[in-house]
């Protein structure tokens, strides 16, 4: 959430960023309902303040007469004061309504576009593998090997979902622990941090398994706003699944103040997600690219302001460090203005080559919210100096587990219909250096 005080001083900066974002606003509307606000709320003070003088003068006062005039004229006043509270919180409701529904504003580097049309690469890694056959795609060969099966999942549980059987299994573990080796060492994170010239404290993440269900009100304050037609609700128990494990861990310090030498503090979450996807129907019903219920592991940092893009940048040097690690291709776009999150003001996406599709794939996201996101969920930091402020925060995929499954088995498919196991997963797979 935006401040009301930032919003009243650079309302065609808040306007022009909404608008980018395909979003509509009126900031004069709420700009009048803030002074209605600010108004009501005067009068409600100022008559409290008339009350808690006159209790003392009560107080003080000798003359039995006086007091029960002075009384009566308070419970009148109360009665005022009562009528106001309440038109107070009518417009304080709407007030709230309002500044929710306002989306953070895109940085000075994010391209402008309509959509994802607008997206631009900034730069790419990797050699595309060649193959002296027709390459095929991940739920062919899956199917083959047995080590996916979405025929008996959906007489089980309907589609888009799959079983993952045998080596696959295997892998995925092995994708989990290998990250979180990464993840948990400072000095393959200082390296990072060296080679891609980045200025951060590379100290490590705390691994965390987050709940998979939250609050809508947490939801509401995460600004990663998920509908019925896009995810899983239960109101008769005022819960949701997650769609990702940044919900969860975002949400975790709502309401708190860290002490300015606690900060960074960095966070890696694995869990299930869950989304329903009912905006993407006929579009990749085939494998395991579009599911129900997926894994991944994410990154959630917690920083002062003044780190918070280098943060950002932090996260995308792992993320690209785990792909070089696997020799998977990719390409880093930066996300156009009307294509990035709601509460996002900076996104970069990496999207991994595909060969059984011939084209590259989203498999990861690194987003900046500033203190957008902080602030909804009242989470600040207080200086050395003892001034208190809004912390920023970043969110960032270390590996969506399905998708990067799909692009190892694309990209290390054999002529005989097997996989090549990337050499860095083999000590997790018992030495196998293939599926077959």
């Amino acid at each position: 959430m935006l401040a009301i005080n930032f919003i009243r001083d650079n309302k065609d900066i808040v306007q022009a960023g909404a608008k980018k974002k395909r979003v509509e606003i009126d900031i004069e509307m709420l700009i009048t309902l803030d002074d209605e606000r600010l108004k009501v709320l005067k009068e409600v003070e100022d008559l409290r303040a008339e009350v808690n003088r006159v209790s003392n003068d009560i107080a003080r006062d000798q003359d039995p007469a006086l007091k029960v005039q002075l009384i009566e004229e308070m419970s009148a006043v109360k009665e005022d004061i009562k009528a106001k509270e309440e038109k107070l919180k009518a417009i304080v409701d709407e007030w709230q309504k309002m500044m929710l529904k306002i989306p953070n504003i895109p940085s000075v580097d994010t391209p402008e576009g309509p959509d994802e049309s607008g997206n631009q690469v900034v730069r790419s890694w990797g050699e595309k593998p060649q193959f002296s056959f027709t390459p095929k795609e991940h739920y062919e060969l899956g199917k083959a090997l047995g080590i996916i099966d979405t025929e008996t999942a959906g007489e089980v549980s309907g589609s888009r979902f799959a079983y993952l059987k045998g080596d696959l299994v295997l892998m995925q573990f092995g994708l989990i622990q290998m990250c979180l080796e990464i993840l948990t060492n400072n000095d393959t994170l200082k390296k990072i941090a060296e080679e891609s010239s980045i200025s951060v404290v590379p100290s490590a993440f705390i691994p965390v398994i987050p709940p998979v269900f939250i609050r809508p009100l947490v939801q509401l304050k995460m600004a990663r706003y998920m509908t019925p037609e896009e995810h899983y609700l239960f109101p008769n128990d005022d819960l949701m699944l997650i769609g990702s494990a940044e919900h969860t861990l975002g949400s975790m310090h709502m309401n708190k103040i860290f002490e300015e030498r606690d900060l960074p503090i960095r966070y890696a979450g694995y869990s299930t997600a869950f989304r329903r996807e009912a905006g993407a129907a006929g579009k990749d019903t085939n494998g395991i690219l579009r599911q129900h219920q997926f894994d991944k592991l994410e990154m959630e940092v917690f920083s002062l302001p003044e780190n918070s893009v280098q943060e950002q940048n932090f996260l995308v040097a792992i993320q690209e460090h785990v792909l070089k690690s696997l020799g998977l291709p990719y390409q880093v776009v930066a996300v156009c203005t009307g294509d990035m999150g709601f509460p996002d003001s900076r996104q970069l996406d990496i999207e991994t080559w595909m060969p059984g599709q011939n084209k590259y794939r989203e498999t990861h996201s690194a987003d900046s919210m500033g203190g957008f996101q902080a602030r909804r969920l009242n989470t600040r930091v207080r200086r050395s100096d003892g001034k208190i402020e809004h912390v920023h925060t970043n969110d960032a995929t270390v590996v969506a587990i399905g998708r990067t499954l799909i692009a190892i088995i694309e990209n290390y498919q054999q002529a005989d219909g097997s996989i090549k196991i990337p050499e860095v997963l083999r000590k997790y797979m018992g030495g196998k250096e293939y599926i077959k």
